[in-house]
């Protein structure tokens, strides 16, 4: 443990940056999963997980929890998925429709 008046306040304020991390962490992780479970019962349900995954993702981005290219990574993987889960599905998705 520091002794010196400064040091001892970095340590304090790691410790609160590290229990606000391990937050976000968790909200995270707990979006993902939440996807990923939908994915095997419902493909709708997914997509629309998704956008709430996808903004909690960058939360913890924009915070400092995440580094930006490891959200945008898990953005695009977990998008990917459900992009495959819905389009095997046979329920295209509205966005990737041609306009005629």
């Amino acid at each position: 443990m520091a002794n010196h008046k400064s040091a001892l306040k970095r340590n304090r304020q790691s410790l609160v940056r590290k229990a606000r991390n391990s937050i976000n962490k968790t909200k995270v992780s707990n979006a993902v999963k939440k996807v990923r479970a939908a994915l095997a019962d419902s493909p709708q349900e997914a997509a629309e997980l998704l956008k709430k995954a996808v903004a909690t993702i960058g939360r913890a981005a924009s915070k400092g929890t995440l580094h930006k290219r490891t959200a945008s990574r898990r953005v695009s993987r977990l998008s990917r998925q459900v992009h495959r889960a819905v389009t095997s599905a046979g329920a295209e998705p509205a966005a990737s429709e041609p306009a005629a």
